[in-house]
This record gives C-alpha cells, structure tokens and sequence, in this order.
C-alpha cells in the first residue's frame, strides 16, 4: 500500500420522474435505514426538496492544489465533518446543487470541486500535459484534501467522480471515512476495455467510440457543437429527467474551460487504450489493474433508467466491497443521480456515515 508520503511526492510532481416515482424517492429519502448486509443504527432523517430547488452556488473558491488552481463551492460548517462531492462528464458541480444544503443542515462541511478540465478549475503550468487518465484525476482530489488541511473525507459521486473516489477508496482508504458510489465500481482496467461488450452496452457509449475520432475532437473543440453534443447526452442517460434549459445552462458554462475539449477527448481515448498516460501514474495504475477491494463503508447506487447501469442488481461488483455495506436501486432514475434525486443521494451519504 502506498503510503502518504510516496503519495504526497507524486502530487507535487506530477424534474426528474414521474410525480408518483419523485414522492416515493421523498419518502424514502426520509425514512432511517439500515445496511443490506447487516443491522444499522438509525440515521438522521433528510428533509424532502424539489429537484432544481436551488439554481446557484454562492459565491465559488478557488485554492492551489498539487498541478491545479482548484474552483470548488462550499456548504454548512467550517468545522462539521466533510463530505467531498464529485461531478461526472458532461455535468459540473451543479449537480449537486441540491444536495449541498441538504448535507449542510445535517453539519456537514460540503466541497464540491470542478474536475480539471472543468469551470473555474485551471492548471497551474502551460506545460502541464493535459492529462485525463483516472489515477491523474484522483491525485487531484487528494491534493485539494492535503491543500485544505483535510485528513479523512467522505467521498460522493457519480461518473467520473464515482471512479475518482472509488480509485481513492481502493488505494489510500485511510483518507476515507466512508465512500457513495452511483454505478458501483468503476475503476477502469484499459486491458479488459480491448473486450466488446454486448452491443445494447456499446450503442449506449456511442459518444466513447466518436471521441476516439477526428471528428469527434473537432466537435469537442467547437463551441456550439460541444454544446449540443452534451445536451443530447443528458438527454440520453437521463430519459426521465424533466430539466430546462436554464438547467443545462447553468451546467454548460464549465464547458467553456480552456482544457476542456483536451480533457475530454484524452479521458476517454485513454481508456480504450488509444492514447498514453505519463510514467509518473505508472505504479498507480498497475495498482488499479488488480482491481484492489474497497473496505470503507460504501453505499452504491445504481439508477435504473441510466443505460450504463448493469443488470443484476449490484452483483457484478458485489466483491469489490468488504467492508459495511449497502445498496439502492433508484427506479425511474437516469444518470445524474444527484441532481434527479437529491434527496435519495443526500439521504445515502448520510447513512453511510452510520454504517
């Protein structure tokens, strides 16, 4: 296990459903809960909100933090314990701008940064290769944690952000109090990503194969087109999520990122084995490979109406948990879990802290 030492070095080098499915997430989001896999002490209750409750963030921060110049938002007390909340692609940290307050009126201190590449999010250096692969992304996370003088967290995400706090999870748990991760586990092994899947799974990730091309990058490079590309992809993996435009607006700013389209179009290439990582993530990786088992309490998530969800409710990465655990199907729920269900997120993060 690499401890934080080695670990430090490395950084400085380097509306929703229908009415009826959103009253019963309400209903169940204020009920106490106990872990699937054994008995539970009873949690707080979270309040019931409206998804798109909340529009803005109040005023954003911004820290040094390893290769980056962090933009991150901040809910409920300076000293409550902290949950670190992730954004996927193509999202940002709106969608989880109804969660934060309900976190901050249980006590929790809620950070929610933008991923490099991401809004307010910059590198530090020009020369910086922009680099997307998943051990890159996670060293950041844990820079943020050493840069505000934050030991242990505990991590929420979806997407991207679900693979960062899961990599975490996995390789430092000692950073980790307790871990929610919509889709389970998703560290990637670029190896097994050389096997098709079956072809309803490849049609879902269409946008994975088009980003691999010219074309692709081109369209992630020009404004309106990038635009309208990630519009359809929320609508796609979120079928049943009612959001307006302003919506989506809000979210399409950190777009706009002068890193973005590079990020982008690395993260996905790389996983697919069509472009390199750097030297310096090697010995990560190689970690990663193995996929390592996460011991931290975990709750997973799976969304029913996401395409990417597999079936089987959670069975396919059962045993990559063996510490207290718990898992939700969210039925009637697309991809952005947090921001179609806030409540059943807010109310996961929660319960996982009492596991």
């Amino acid at each position: 296990m690499l401890n934080r030492r080695t670990f430090n070095k490395a950084v400085a080098i380097g509306s929703g459903a229908t009415a009826a499915a959103l009253a019963g997430f309400q209903n169940s989001a204020n009920a106490s809960t106990t872990g699937s896999d054994g008995g539970g002490p009873a949690t707080p209750a979270v309040p019931a909100t409206t998804p798109g409750a909340h529009t803005p963030f109040g005023r954003l921060k911004q820290i040094k933090a390893g290769l980056l110049d962090v933009g991150y938002a901040e809910a409920g007390p300076a000293h409550g314990p902290v949950v670190v909340c992730l954004h996927g692609w193509p999202y940002d940290i709106h969608s989880f701008v109804d969660v934060a307050p309900l976190l901050a009126a249980q006590g929790y201190r809620v950070i929610v940064p933008y991923l490099r590449g991401h809004g307010t999010t910059r590198f530090l250096s020009s020369r910086t290769f922009r680099n997307a692969q998943q051990s890159a992304v996670a060293l950041d996370v844990i820079a943020l944690l050493d840069a505000l003088k934050i030991e242990r967290a505990l991590l929420a995400g979806f997407d991207w952000g679900s693979r960062t706090a899961d990599i975490i999870a996995a390789l430092w748990p000692e950073r980790v109090k307790a871990l929610v991760s919509v889709s389970g586990y998703l560290i990637t092994d670029v190896e097994a990503q050389k096997k098709p899947l079956t072809p309803r799974a490849e049609y879902a990730w269409w946008y994975q194969y088009y980003f691999s091309t010219e074309r692709g990058r081109l369209a992630m490079e020009d404004k309106g087109d990038r635009h309208d590309l990630c519009r359809l992809v929320w609508e796609t993996v979120s079928p049943t999520w009612d959001f307006d435009d302003a919506t989506f607006e809000r979210t399409a700013t950190a777009f706009e990122n002068p890193d973005y389209a590079a990020i982008v179009i690395h993260n996905y290439r790389w996983r697919l084995g069509l472009a390199e990582g750097e030297p310096r993530y090697d010995r990560y990786e190689k970690a990663l490979a193995t996929r390592p088992v996460i011991t931290v309490p975990t709750v997973t998530i799976d969304p029913e109406r996401d395409p990417f969800t597999a079936p089987g409710n959670g069975a396919a990465y059962r045993d990559r948990f063996t510490g207290p655990y718990d898992h939700r199907t969210l039925a009637g729920i697309g991809h952005n879990v947090p921001q179609e269900a806030p409540a059943a997120f807010a109310r996961a993060v929660v319960d996982v802290d009492h596991l």
